[in-house]
């Protein structure tokens, strides 16, 4: 049989890379970069290459399973969906619409099906109780940037490709190859950084990948980021620094600003930072008089009690220092197709609202339409109205990936009912009464609904699939409409096309009134998630229109570029007012609530950090749990290791290679775990990493290759009760632990 090559789009992590994949005899014979690729230029990581142990993986769910007595059992997917319409709406019907939840994990970001269709599932069981990990990661970002710049997704990224000056905060894109910010090969785009003369320097608690290819690298005091912005801050004001440049018309709020940050005076917060106060002054300077200069920071400094508070100090600094919507300074991508910051009447919106709820148990309000993940256990362990009593997992293994994974396990095991859709039958999936695999990656069409909207270029690739799926596999968005038309009432027979057909009518109708016949007519031929990107590229800001701008983009268009890697749409370009969707149409510096949470580290100036805290750490390989069953991934060196700094082994008595206790006291009791240490000169003295994700030791999970090295979970160390009061985002570093030498 002859050696076919197809393009597609990698969906393991936001850099989002091109890949040229060749397939003989009906399997993959080799993945590597795609050179041609307008966005990646053939860039690729390990995560790439995995997509043929993803897809081959006997262990990945072909077939829906069905509990009976406690043991799994294959069933045909007319079976699975029969015992969800059996189960599922009787607990809705006897205990009401917030008896129920909805759990979604990241991997739903890079799948168009899961992503545009999971709003209407959740729409459909009308409940408050939805959750995703983003209250583990990036909500803190996203909640800042909603508040100063009127939508979620206004994120300002580094313009990388024309800076002179990057300062990166608590973050890893040599890992990660951006977070938040989507940056494949951000190691080649730092080299040419530094070629042209520029600068990257870095501030984190470990000597990280990015760091170690850094100009400077300074430590900080986990959780400290907060002082040292606000301290930065202080010092473009004390020093007559402040100049706006670009955005200085639209800007609201600059001396309350001044006002708020006043007690943050680098000597105030050096001890707390452990960065000297020259050093902190210096850090403000180059920023400011660098022509093009930008700070990025990411999950380091979102997940810790100050989240919400960093990420917009972050923001902070870029406006005051004139880098702001400047070309080499943090600008705003604009995405081919779903840009909400660019639909509607530019340059002034409604804005945010979080708070719209709370959660039932702690208060917790309600932000970008979800509760803190940390929150589900007690939702579900605590009696009354409102209890959660049935439960729906997206791609999601929250018993690894979010605090108290322990209390998690326990409380899903009392649900009346949980249905899962995953790919794996792993440490939460194994609590659930009915599994819907969705098909292979490589089995799916692919187009980026949310990483334009963060890419440091713009561009709009689309991908087919690569193997056709086996004939009773539905698509993953038919399986969220038949779910959605469950507990509807619709049933379970109900045709998922027919469904979609019908909401597509309405949709187009509410959208575009006089037009929708003749959008109808023009997307006859497409259904689901195609049709709906089309009328997004058409309707979007480089769209042809439905005809009136003949040479703008169609899904047709996007779809002849596969081959040729895409097509680019350019550099970032300034786009203040216009993005803007602040009801005062200004970029709002001062948001009342961040200014008033500023007085919670006003306040924790005076007390000590502890003597050892614990972070995570993030690595190449292991951007999800699952990532530990894919052979190419998994191989190599033990990765769930504490790194420890020498001078804290020694005064611990700790060992390389040897066994550590390593325990956290919170009001619940003490919690621990015992971990494999390895003694590294890249952590700060008085600092312990450990990476998230792992723990793949318990009963009942079909994760083969990950339970020959299970490792630890670090997250069983962490309290559920502690989170940014802002955004709901656990704290997940900077916390206090001990430990000790096991013999």
């Amino acid at each position: 049989m002859l050696e076919t090559t197809h393009h597609r789009i990698c969906p393991l992590c936001e850099a989002c890379c091109g890949l040229e994949i060749k397939v003989k005899d009906g399997a993959v014979s080799s993945i590597r970069g795609h050179a041609e690729d307008v966005f990646s230029a053939g860039y690729i990581c390990p995560k790439g290459v995995a997509l043929k142990d993803l897809h081959e993986d006997p262990d990945r769910l072909r077939q829906p399973l069905i509990k009976r007595d406690g043991v799994f059992m294959e069933a045909t997917w007319e079976e699975a969906f029969a015992e969800i319409e059996r189960r599922l709406p009787p607990v809705m019907a006897a205990h009401g619409r917030n008896a129920s939840a909805i759990v979604v994990g990241n991997p739903s970001a890079h799948k168009i099906g899961l992503l545009t269709y999971f709003g209407k599932l959740a729409r459909a069981l009308g409940t408050h109780n939805v959750f995703s990990a983003s209250t583990l990661d990036q909500m803190p970002k996203q909640l800042a940037s909603g508040l100063m710049f009127g939508h979620w997704l206004s994120v300002a990224l580094p313009d990388i490709a024309r800076t002179q000056y990057l300062l990166v905060i608590g973050a890893n894109p040599l890992a990660s190859n951006g977070s938040m910010w989507t940056v494949p090969d951000f190691k080649g785009k730092a080299k040419a950084l530094q070629a042209r003369g520029g600068r990257l320097v870095v501030i984190d608690p470990r000597r990280t990948e990015t760091a170690a290819v850094a100009d400077a690298h300074h430590f900080i005091r986990p959780g400290a980021d907060v002082f040292l912005l606000a301290a930065m801050v202080h010092t473009l004001f004390a020093e007559n620094l402040v100049r706006l440049g670009l955005v200085a018309q639209w800007v609201n709020g600059v001396d309350e600003v001044k006002a708020a940050v006043n007690p943050f005076t680098p000597e105030a917060v050096a001890e707390r930072c452990a960065i000297a106060p020259e050093t902190i002054r210096t850090l403000a300077r180059d920023l400011a008089n660098t022509e093009c200069a930008a700070v990025y920071a990411r999950i380091g400094t979102c997940t810790q009690s100050y989240g919400t508070l960093a990420s917009w100090l972050v923001d902070v600094l870029n406006v005051l220092t004139g880098h702001l919507d400047a070309p080499g300074g943090a600008m705003f991508a604009k995405s081919a197709a779903f840009g909400s910051n660019t639909a509607g009447k530019p340059g002034i919106g409604k804005g945010i609202a979080t708070g719209r709820h709370q959660a039932r148990v702690s208060g917790a309000p309600e932000v970008m339409g979800e509760l803190p993940i940390s929150c589900l256990a007690e939702e579900i362990e605590t009696t009354g109205a409102g209890q959660i009593r049935a439960l729906i997992t997206v791609a999601t293994n929250p018993v690894l990936s979010s605090p108290n994974g322990p209390r998690l396990s326990k409380a899903l095991d009392t649900l009346d009912f949980m249905v899962s859709l995953d790919i794996y039958l792993n440490e939460t999936t194994r609590h659930a009464d009915v599994i819907l695999p969705g098909p292979s990656p490589l089995e799916d069409l692919h187009y980026d609904v949310a990483f334009p909207q963060l890419s440091w270029r713009n561009h709009a690739r689309y991908s087919p699939p690569v193997f056709e799926r086996a004939p009773e596999q539905p698509e993953e968005w038919q399986t969220m409409l038949k779910l959605a038309a469950i507990v509807q009432g619709k049933g379970a027979q109900v045709d998922a096309n027919a469904l979609d057909d019908a909401q597509f009518a309405d949709e187009a109708q509410r959208l575009f009134g006089p037009q929708a016949e003749a959008i109808l007519t023009a997307t006859r031929h497409l259904k689901g998630p195609q049709r709906a990107l089309d009328v997004a590229l058409r309707a979007g800001p480089y769209g042809d229109g439905f005809g009136t701008r003949p040479d703008g983009l169609t899904l047709a268009k996007v779809m002849a570029a596969n081959t040729t890697g895409g097509i680019d749409l350019g550099e970032l370009q300034p786009r203040i007012p216009e993005l803007l969707r602040t009801p005062s149409g200004k970029i709002e510096l001062a948001p009342p609530s961040l200014l008033a949470d500023l007085q919670r580290p006003a306040a924790d100036l005076n007390f000590p950090a502890p003597d050892l805290v614990l972070i995570g750490r993030r690595d190449v390989r292991t951007n999800n749990s699952w990532m530990h069953n894919l052979p190419v991934l998994a191989k190599g060196p033990f990765r769930c290791t504490a790194l420890v700094h020498p001078l804290d082994a020694s005064r611990l008595g700790l060992t390389d290679g040897a066994q550590a206790l390593i325990t956290r006291d919170t009001l619940q009791g003490p919690l621990s775990l015992q971990a494999q240490v390895h003694v590294s000169a890249e952590m700060m003295p008085g600092v312990v990493s450990l990476p998230h994700g792992w723990g793949h030791d318990l009963p009942g999970t079909r994760l083969t290759l990950a339970a020959q090295r299970p490792g630890v979970n670090l997250n069983a160390l962490l309290d559920d009760q502690q989170r940014d009061p802002l955004s709901g985002t656990s704290v997940l570093g900077g916390v206090g632990v001990r430990m000790a030498a096991v013999s």
